[in-house]
């Protein structure tokens, strides 16, 4: 198993891991799209694993977002955990934990301070023992 910062070229792969069901099929090519964009900007930032073979068997992502200085945290950037897969296969051997720790480590490495992420029933353990705690004040508007 080796890890590697994901680049431009890895972009339909990250699109798969964020729309895995054949039901979400048509929100790959815009997804990669803008993936491919924002990795060549530094606005993403992924790390794969691999297995001997080539196969990607991991992943997760953090979007950096320009937020701006806020009381008490001078830090412009925010960041947001995305695309933590792991293939079924491979699940229950510290995978995912290695893919959000290389993210938490990119976060730290730029100044990052606060990080937020949607989760699921199955990873909120995994979050909680990275020290992520969950809020009851996010509210969210869709126009």
């Amino acid at each position: 198993m080796r890890w590697r910062a994901a680049g431009p070229g890895n972009a339909w792969t990250i699109a798969l891991h964020r729309y895995p069901e054949e039901a979400d099929e048509a929100e790959c090519p815009v997804y990669a799209s803008w993936v491919a964009r924002a990795l060549e900007r530094g606005v993403y930032l992924g790390f794969l694993a691999f297995t001997e073979e080539g196969g990607v068997v991991a992943g997760a992502g953090l979007t950096l977002l320009e937020w701006g200085p806020s009381r008490g945290d001078p830090q412009p950037y925010r960041a947001r955990l995305v695309n933590v897969w792991t293939h079924p296969d491979w699940r229950r051997q510290g995978l995912a934990r290695e893919a959000v720790t290389a993210c938490l480590e990119a976060a730290r490495q730029r100044g990052v301070t606060r990080l937020s992420l949607g989760t699921s029933v199955m990873a909120r353990g995994l979050y909680a023992r990275l020290g992520f705690e969950a809020s009851a004040t996010e509210m969210t508007l869709v126009l």
